[in-house]
């Protein structure tokens, strides 16, 4: 996972895009998002894997643009979550304060 993280940075260095503006980088994110939610709703599992890997390289780069790393971001939101309490209803997950 580390080594592909790392390719996917130096291609974005390769073109210019950890330069770019994070406001275009977060609509190619829901962009990259809405494809998921295209290829959940036709069932096509090949486009969600696609979706999904795209929606990640979008975050690599977002993180990227603003100095950060994605294994940072993840420990800052895991740290936030890994003590939460709540409950799963209808397979989603429901913090204890919203419900």
């Amino acid at each position: 996972m580390n080594e592909l993280i790392k390719q996917v940075e130096q291609w974005s260095i390769d073109k210019n895009l950890d330069k770019g503006n994070p406001n275009r980088q977060a609509l190619k994110f829901y962009e990259e998002a809405g494809e998921v939610g295209a290829a959940l709703s036709r069932n096509k599992i090949d486009d969600l894997k696609d979706g999904i890997g795209d929606t990640v390289v979008t975050l690599i780069i977002l993180a990227q643009q603003h100095g950060m790393t994605l294994e940072e971001c993840l420990q800052y939101a895991y740290d936030e979550i890994k003590g939460r309490k709540g409950k799963t209803i209808n397979g989603t997950f429901i913090k204890e304060s919203d419900l």
